[in-house]
């Protein structure tokens, strides 16, 4: 009798392991899952980590950024301005490196670069960028300019 449903035939799978179940392919068979499988492993590895999930929030004093980097060091990541107001985030997280008597069950974490790229509004102090990082986590901060305001003069109406 078999545990596993029949639509779960011939994939590696462990009742007792939710995490060992080969996950199915909604787009197994199409004509462009082939072309993404035949890119070399590289492009692979760079497509997986090329999409950086970063927040851009606006405040009234500042555009502030956040990514979420694990187990990236400050030094694998570089915050750029670039042609005036564009603000440019990148880095790259390295593989790890196999030993030939290692055996690998999973291998999930994504490894590569990542660039991401942000043209910001003309009020932007693009001169007072400021990025810290801590546990994993990049804040990049870019001032505003203090919005002008208009003075209101009063006029006396005559007659």
């Amino acid at each position: 009798m078999a545990l596993i449903p029949s639509f779960f035939t011939g994939r590696r799978s462990n009742v007792f392991d939710p995490f060992s179940l080969d996950l199915w392919d909604p787009f197994e068979g199409l004509p462009f899952s082939s072309a993404v499988a035949n890119l070399p492993s590289s492009a692979r590895e760079t497509t997986a980590v090329a999409n950086a999930r970063i927040d851009w929030r606006e405040t009234p004093e500042a555009h502030v950024f956040k990514a979420d980097l694990p187990g990236l060091k400050k030094e694998e990541v570089k915050v750029e301005v670039e042609e005036g107001r564009i603000l440019q985030i990148s880095g790259e997280r390295t593989k790890e490196q196999e030993e030939k008597t290692d055996t690998w069950h999973r291998l999930e974490r994504s490894s590569g670069k990542f660039l991401r790229r942000f043209r910001l509004p003309e009020n932007a102090k693009m001169d007072e960028v400021k990025a810290t990082m801590e546990n994993g986590v990049l804040t990049v901060v870019v001032p505003k300019e203090e919005e002008k305001r208009s003075e209101v003069k009063a006029i006396d109406i005559s007659g």
